[in-house]
């Protein structure tokens, strides 16, 4: 318990030390002033990686690759169905990423192991499975909390509140009682969100009929009533933008639809639709100046407002424990918010005047919003009050107009920080003269996720960027150059400062040229390709796992089968040592992290041990089969068996948190209709000439991801279970730059 006290104590203060991520005003972000740097090492303690050593010296092929050479290609080609295309594309490059000929609907990213040693094909263990069992983990522990432990928090914060506020509400006047009804509006709303319908009292999904009584919505009075009723109809319809009842400005309801892991129960889809309603609403600070979104009125309430949540948070340690509770630890997975919170507000209150005090004259109030803007604006914006611009200038200004307080806030993660910089107004009008994905009517519209990879160091990202035209914006090079640096900056302790930054780090090598010493394979640009679906879809499924928690940027308007005999078979391990060792630390990172903030069941306890054998011993093999030593026969038998080993790490994970078919929409532009949808499929089959030291060569073949990258208009915001649907259905293209190494169906590249 005094490591737990000891981490909520550290908490707060990193949550002081980094609300706000720039510290100029709202002006440029510089290098030496970069929101990436806020919040360094929060958590980077845990992370400790393995000792590697590595001298790239592997067994070489030349290519194009003579099948004379290739011990099992009668074998393996017949047994995977490669017809004339994919062997010609395996002889260019030494690989060819094909569909999956045993399941072409393969969503269990693990089976395909035990079907290709059934079959006779040497396995090739991909960094692909190993990064989506991490995935898994993830995903399964921050499920698992969310249902079984911060369900009943946020029950217990929003119903205490609620009721402070309609005691308030009862004897307060003048701004004071519209604040306090301001307030008892908004936890109505929350507590209407989370409390469980009659149509979700089902043994199956979650509430149990017990639940009914004991998460009964507290009784409000008419007045209050009848606001929450208003919102909450806006909520449920889901429709887009809309201005609030309660604050006055412009929300986007489309973002009310449960998804990620949400869906998989009723309790977790209200949990979803209350904490999406506390990380987006803000209570602005400023207001009545140019560029505000709010009046200077409007403004003194919903501070007056904010600061009696504040005030009532922090006369409650029970409330505050609870509060930190749920903020912790979803900052070990996500980071922590660039907007104001309850500590903010509670600090500045107690420096202005000596404690929190829920009551707060006019003067008080503009003392209070003074002393706040001596903080940072946020860094993304998120689409508060649905703003126009046609400046750089007056979009910084925007975000300041953004300031103020947010509950439980949706937290900054780099990449949203990438597509918010890379967007209107700021890439600048478009010169190239084709039809770029990122361009609508002239204007950098929507990001694509190949910025986010360029910028974490994939020099083929960069490439396809100007190939496909999406860097041909007249600001692009020198926003991208600016971003560049700032990333330059980080350094490991940042890079490890949280589980979000951490799942970047580890997969950084996959992005890297690969040079001499290394297989031929992987020299190719082709595998460059390849090792980039692969990072963008295990990206994919980080933004899926923290799609309630990551704060989404926003665009501004602008102005204007058959079972074998079984046999001995080996196979191959893709020789990235560095991303094995970075995945092991960030996984001992997450277990050990979770245990000191008491959020580690025991079943998630073993399946994480299970992923930090495996990943300790996959590195030890992929850095001697890099440095060009023989294998042991220990070796041989753990590759050949690497399925069964893998199973370890999905102990009591049904199908759906095992599925590979899962999306996440990443940047909204509201002006242009449109979402950035980053989508993985099912399961590929990547087939590799993998070398020996005799200079032959046989074939192996392992499971990879397939990645997606599309827009829909803000009204259809996609769920998993839709996306699975469209998959089945109606799938939208793979990237076109994916012709250069796979060999897929028509339609399908």
């Amino acid at each position: 318990m005094e490591r737990i006290a000891l981490i909520l104590l550290i908490a707060t203060i990193v949550i002081l030390m980094t609300s706000g991520c720039t510290g100029n005003g709202g002006d440029k972000p510089s290098d030496t002033d970069s929101p990436l740097l806020s919040g360094s090492g929060a958590f980077s303690e845990y992370y400790q990686p393995l000792p590697l050593e590595v001298n790239p010296s592997a067994p070489q092929y030349p290519l194009p690759l003579d099948l004379a050479t290739v011990t099992n290609r009668g074998e393996a080609t017949t047994a995977l169905s490669l017809d004339r295309n994919a062997t010609a594309m395996l002889v260019q490059n030494g690989f060819v990423v094909v569909e999956n000929p045993f399941n072409r609907r393969e969503t269990d990213i693990v089976r395909p192991y035990s079907v290709l040693k059934t079959r006779g094909v040497p396995v090739f263990v991909t960094a692909d499975s190993v990064l989506h069992l991490y995935h898994i983990q993830f995903d399964e522990t921050m499920r698992t909390i969310e249902e079984e432990r911060f369900y009943d928090d946020l029950w217990a914060l929003d119903a205490a509140l609620l009721n402070a506020s309609i005691e308030r509400l009862a004897t307060a006047t003048g701004d004071e009682r519209e604040a306090a009804l301001r307030n008892a509006a908004y936890f109505g709303v929350a507590q209407a969100l989370l409390a469980p319908a009659p149509d979700q009292i089902s043994d199956d999904t979650g509430f149990l009929q017990e639940d009914a009584g004991h998460y009964a919505a507290t009784t409000l009075p008419a007045e209050v009533a009848s606001i929450v009723d208003a919102e909450l109809a806006l909520i449920r319809a889901h429709g887009g933008l809309s201005e609030s009842p309660i604050f006055t400005y412009t929300e986007d309801y489309s973002q009310y639809v449960p998804r990620g892991h949400y869906t998989r129960s009723e309790r977790l889809k209200n949990y979803f639709l209350a904490m999406m309603w506390h990380g987006r609403l803000a209570f602005l600070l400023t207001g009545g100046e140019e560029g505000s979104i709010v009046s200077a009125e409007e403004a003194a309430v919903q501070t007056a407002a904010a600061a009696q949540i504040a005030a009532a948070t922090d006369a409650d340690p029970a409330l505050m424990e609870r509060w930190n509770r749920i903020y912790t630890v979803t900052a070990f997975y996500a980071g922590y918010s660039d907007d104001l919170g309850p500590a903010d507000y509670i600090e500045a209150m107690k420096t202005a005047f000596g404690s929190a005090k829920p009551t707060l004259t006019a003067d008080e109030i503009a003392s209070l919003q003074e002393e706040l803007r001596s903080h940072a604006p946020p860094a993304i914006y998120s689409g508060t009050g649905d703003q126009v611009v046609s400046t750089e200038a007056e979009a910084r200004q925007a975000l300041n107009a953004t300031m103020g307080f947010r509950f439980m806030g949706q937290r900054f993660v780099p990449d949203s920080y990438v597509f918010s910089e890379l967007v209107y107004p700021y890439a600048g009008s478009f010169t190239g003269t084709g039809d770029a994905f990122t361009m609508v009517e002239g204007e950098r519209a929507i990001p694509t996720a190949l910025d986010v990879m360029a910028l974490l160091g994939s020099e083929r990202a960069a490439g396809l960027l100007d190939e496909g035209e999406d860097s041909r914006y007249l600001n692009y090079t020198e926003v991208s150059e600016r971003l560049e640096g700032e990333f330059a900056a980080v350094n490991e302790s940042g890079w490890t400062r949280n589980l979000y930054w951490g799942w970047l780090h580890a997969q950084r090598p996959l992005l890297e040229t690969f040079g001499e010493g290394y297989p031929a394979f992987m020299q190719t640009p082709a595998w460059r390709e390849k090792e980039l679906t692969t990072s963008l879809a295990s990206w994919t499924e980080l933004r899926h796992d923290t799609i309630l928690y990551a704060k989404q940027s926003y665009t501004f308007g602008k102005a204007i089968a058959v079972e074998p005999m079984e046999q001995e078979v080996s196979g191959y391990v893709e020789p990235v040592p560095e991303v094995y060792t970075r995945l092991h630390a960030l996984t001992v990172m997450t277990r050990q992290g979770l245990a000191d903030l008491d959020a580690l069941d025991g079943v998630s306890e073993r399946r994480l041990q299970s992923l930090e054998s495996v990943l300790e011993r996959l590195a030890d093999i992929s850095a001697r089969e890099l440095n060009g030593e023989d294998l042991t026969p220990a070796d041989h038998a753990f590759i050949r068996n690497v399925g069964d080993v893998l199973d370890g790490a999905l102990t009591d994970v049904d199908e759906q948190g095992k599925t590979t078919a899962i999306v996440a929409d990443v940047h909204t532009n509201p002006f242009h209709d449109l979402v950035l949808e980053e989508g993985v499929g099912y399961t590929d089959l990547v087939v590799v000439a993998c070398p020996t030291r005799d200079g032959s060569a046989f074939l192996a073949a392992g499971p990879v991801l397939s990645y997606y990258e599309f827009t829909v208009p803000l009204s259809g915001r996609l769920t998993d279970e839709a996306w699975q649907a469209m998959l089945r259905t109606d799938p939208p293209d793979r990237p076109w730059w994916t012709a250069g190494y796979a060999s897929l169906r028509s339609g399908q590249s």
